[in-house]
């Protein structure tokens, strides 16, 4: 007899027929059991719905059935059936039933009740296996995808960039050494400092924090890339939309002006957002009823006026408002929230940076669309933006969102070599050390911008979770670098 391949639990509820002869293998969900048959919700992560297995207990082993506990792993033969009750329009009778692994009940942490996200993060080994997690990590995926689909259509190469790096792009100095010096005998030159000549890579080295630089060369030859891929923050921050480990996304184009990345981004963000909404519909109305749920255990002040799922379409439906930082200071010093004191940080002038609070107002309360702001202060900016003629601003945009503040940084990148090299020295970074980047400036220069995208901050907004540590597998933040 030809063996039964198993099918996916995704597939059997698409498209599966009464009558079938199935294969499925997945993990307990729940079991309900009564004198002569027993329910039991399986599910094997393919989809955020299960298949409900109807048992007939007389025919199963007493101790076998002892075993079907909520996370068991089984694999079960049956043919499909159409339900005989409420809730799915198909079920599988079981012939047979194996239990792959069990899960005692006593011991098993994940039991059929809701969890706290602050519980799940301790257990982040187990909580993929939670409704919750299972649609992050599928919608997740499906970002991912969208992006790669998004940049391939339009002719972009994907370029990986290193992860070791003795640069630090945004100049912050908020970075990761890396080294294989013995750091209870570390070498020390005749000065008194680290020695790290004798380290594997004979300089300072670090994680790093952005592909961009690496990107540029890049554009400055096929014209048109983009990197995804892990990027670390050493920032002591322990706020809802900061990791110290994270993805990128980051677009470099040869050729682009400030405008035309703006076009670039927005063009992005609302492909990746009609794409969840077309293609992760049960996940979405799942985390929609869960994030609705949140919200009623909110004070009412402080409750989002839209859903997910309205969000979502907002910024699908929506062209993004574009506005300078000039005019946006203004309309926020303005503001009734700035006027009443009602804003953490006051906008008292030109020149302040814009927190969280102030991004929500221009997109939430103020315009009522996602907003592009553009020509920020050169003071408050990194040293790779083209400076303006103005002297005082430089060509950098943010993409903001409802809910969440900045989403894409970026600007057009200064293509004049001394104009760079003026911005460098005054920004105390040693041009001998880019002496690479430089050169790209020196042999056949061209206008060229980027920008960034933070991964798991659109996944946070996608899936309405509330902070960026439930978006990620397994969060590295300060003090936690677990599993």
């Amino acid at each position: 007899m030809d063996k039964i391949r198993r099918t996916k639990i995704r597939q059997i509820l698409n498209d599966g027929k009464s009558g079938q002869e199935l294969c499925v293998k997945g993990w307990v969900r729940t079991k309900r059991e009564s004198k002569n048959v027993a329910f039991v919700a399986l599910n094997d992560g393919s989809t955020i719905n299960n298949l409900q297995l109807v048992i007939d207990v007389p025919k199963v082993d007493e101790e076998l059935l002892r075993k079907i506990t909520t996370g068991a792993s089984l694999s079960v033969l049956g043919k499909l059936a159409e339900s005989q009750g409420a809730g799915q329009a198909l079920e599988l009778l079981v012939e047979s039933v194996e239990v792959l692994g069990e899960a005692h009940p006593d011991e098993y942490p994940l039991q059929p009740k809701r969890h706290s996200l602050e519980f799940l993060r301790e257990i982040a080994h187990l909580r993929p296996r939670t409704n919750t997690f299972g649609a992050v990590f599928r919608v997740k995926h499906e970002m991912a995808y969208a992006l790669h689909t998004f940049f391939h259509k339009k002719g972009f190469l994907y370029v990986h960039t290193p992860i070791l790096t003795a640069s630090d792009a945004e100049g912050a100095g908020e970075t990761f050494r890396v080294t294989t010096l013995d750091l209870n005998n570390v070498p020390k030159t005749e000065d008194g400092d680290i020695d790290f000549k004798q380290d594997f890579f004979e300089k300072e080295t670090n994680l790093t924090v952005s592909g961009q630089l690496e990107g540029e060369l890049a554009a400055l030859a096929v014209s048109d890339i983009y990197t995804f891929g892990p990027t670390f923050r050493a920032e002591n921050s322990n706020t809802a939309r900061h990791l110290a480990e994270f993805w990128m996304v980051e677009p470099e184009m040869a050729f682009y002006d400030l405008d035309d990345t703006m076009d670039l981004a927005e063009e992005m963000l609302r492909y990746m957002v009609k794409h969840a909404l077309e293609h992760c519909k049960d996940d979405l109305q799942f985390l929609n009823k869960r994030a609705e749920d949140e919200e009623k255990a909110k004070p009412q002040h402080q409750r989002s006026e839209m859903s997910l799922l309205e969000r979502l379409q907002f910024v699908a439906d929506n062209e993004f408002e574009r506005v300078s930082y000039t005019d946006a200071i203004e309309i926020l010093r303005r503001s009734k929230p700035n006027q009443k004191k009602k804003f953490q940080f006051l906008i008292d002038e030109w020149g302040d940076d814009l927190q969280s609070e102030h991004e929500r107002f221009l997109v939430e309360k103020h315009f009522k669309k996602p907003v592009i702001l553009y020509n920020y202060p050169k003071g408050i900016k990194a040293f790779y933006m083209r400076q303006n003629d103005d002297d005082k601003t430089v060509a950098a945009m943010d993409v903001l969102f409802p809910g969440i503040g900045e989403i894409v940084g970026g600007s057009q990148r200064e293509e004049r070599k001394a104009n760079l090299e003026t911005r460098m020295a005054e920004m105390n970074i040693p041009s001998e050390e880019l002496s690479w980047y430089l050169d790209t400036r020196r042999f056949g220069t061209v206008p060229h911008s980027g920008y960034g995208l933070g991964f798991e901050r659109m996944i946070q907004f996608v899936t309405g979770m509330g902070n960026i540590r439930d978006v990620i597998p397994f969060p590295r933040t300060p003090g936690n670098c677990e599993f």
